[in-house]
């Protein structure tokens, strides 16, 4: 089981990043997944979740209405679009599945600054 996040970056504050998670060693279209969030010194913060099918999702307050996470299931890939993005979205982002046990990636390094 894998998950390879990829897309982070540096951009300026109100700019955008389109990250992606490639998940391999399970049946991706029947588990929900997750784009959480770790900065230095705070607890792992969920930012979003999408069902089985894409039909449903939820966000944390502090992305509404600026990020969007969506899948390709033919493609074994979720995506989270961040737009509008603020210094306080830096920070390290992870994709996660919840297997039998919980499945992590290895993180995307995303810094929004000036």
């Amino acid at each position: 089981v894998q998950l390879v996040e990829s897309g982070g970056g540096l951009v300026q504050p109100g700019g955008s990043l389109r990250l992606s998670c490639v998940a391999s060693g399970f049946s991706f279209s029947s588990y929900n997944m997750r784009w959480y969030r770790q900065v230095p010194g705070k607890e792992r913060e969920l930012v979003a979740v999408i069902s089985v099918g894409g039909s449903s999702t939820n966000y944390a307050d502090s992305v509404k209405g600026r990020f969007t996470i969506s899948r390709d299931n033919a493609k074994n890939t979720v995506y989270l679009q961040m737009d509008s993005l603020q210094p306080d979205d830096t920070g390290v982002y992870y994709c996660n599945v919840r297997l039998i046990a919980t499945v992590w990636g290895q993180g995307t390094q995303v810094t929004v600054s000036s």
